[in-house]
Parts: C-alpha cells; structure tokens; sequence
C-alpha cells in the first residue's frame, strides 16, 4: 500500500476523523519498481543506500536483533549478513543448495563501520540480487533463518529472532528446526472444510480461531 493509501485505511478503520486530502499521481502503477520512477533515490535509512538494498530488507532485518552484523558499504552494494565466527564458505554452500530463487551468496571478509560489531574483521555471505521478480525477500529471511538455527543452534541466538519477526508460532517452528517449506506453509490462509452436523453445515477453519 501507499502511504496515501495507508493514511485513508487508518483514519476510518480507526475513526480518526482527520481531514485527510490525498493527491493522486499520475503515471505511476502498482507494479513499478522505484527505479522505473525516474525519482531521484533517497536513503530512507542511512544504511539502506540503494535498491536492491531495499528489496533485501524485509528478509534481512528481521536478523538485525540477533548477533549478526550487516553492512551496507559502497562496494558491497547488496546487502550482506554475517555471524561472528561462521566461516562463510559453508554457509553459502548452504543456502545456494537450497536453490532459494531470485538470490545466490558468496563468502566474503568484512568490516562493519556500525553496529556492536564495528570495526571487528568477520566472515559472512554477501546476497547478490540475481532476479528482483522471482526473488521473495521474506522467505529467504526464513531460508537464512532456518539455516542458521541448522548450521549454529547454540551460537545463533534465535530468542532475539522473535523481537522484530513478532509470531511465536513460527519463531518456535524455527527453533524446533522445521524445514522453510513447513514454516511457510504454517502462516498461509487455510482452506475451509466443510462438515455436515445434522441439518446444518459448519466450516472451519484455522483462521476463525
């Protein structure tokens, strides 16, 4: 949603009652990229220096509470996660086998220059953008998830996942070690099922409750 589209589901799901005036663009649809704008880029966020940095983002941060460390340097123009002392080449080993679209990973050395880990020498992955369309940002923060529950399950500190992923029934299929495909599935919308009792019907399902 837009934030104009935001602004106006907020004042009447809410009743905010505010005199709301929401100026229309022209020339712009749903499905644009920013780049496809022909806007000029501003950092929303002084680490969030590019697009593709962007489009990493809902995956990625949700790790940022945990003990990993991203940068966001002009070299590395995607956006990498490390964990202090993975070695970075079986890491990516591991997250390319699992074939996740849209991305592949590299090993890398760097520098931070923020976070509690600046200025510390670490090893990671580097997450290059091979396919913007194909690539889900949110379920290969899972895939990262997963595997680091997988390859660090006492070094990772998969509590502090939970603060900004905010669903306890998947930070908890998570620690358990379920595969990303089980994850996934656990938060899409059920199909109802239908039961005759008697005369009537009753339909239920997992997301009446």
């Amino acid at each position: 949603m837009t934030i104009g589209e935001l602004g106006r589901m907020m004042n009447t799901e809410r009743k905010i009652g505010a005199d709301l005036r929401v100026m229309k663009m022209d020339g712009w649809s749903r499905a644009m990229w920013f780049d496809e704008t022909g806007q000029t880029w501003i950092n929303p966020s002084p680490n969030m220096r590019s697009l593709t940095q962007a489009t990493l983002y809902p995956g990625i941060g949700l790790l940022e509470t945990t003990n990993l460390a991203s940068d966001a340097g002009p070299i590395h123009l995607s956006r990498s996660s490390v964990l202090r002392g993975w070695t970075g080449r079986s890491s990516r080993c591991h997250l390319n086998t699992a074939g996740f679209p849209g991305v592949r990973f590299i090993p890398i050395r760097f520098k931070p220059n923020a976070s509690v880990f600046k200025d510390e020498q670490l090893g990671g992955v580097n997450i290059i953008v091979t396919d913007r369309i194909a690539l889900n940002s949110v379920r290969m923060g899972i895939e990262i998830a997963a595997a680091l529950r997988k390859l660090y399950p006492t070094e990772w500190q998969v509590d502090r996942y939970g603060r900004l992923l905010v669903n306890a029934g998947v930070l908890e299929l998570i620690k358990k070690g379920e595969t990303p495909e089980n994850i996934e599935r656990s938060w899409r919308p059920q199909p109802l099922i239908s039961q005759r009792v008697g005369h009537h019907i009753c339909f239920t399902s997992n997301e009446f409750g």
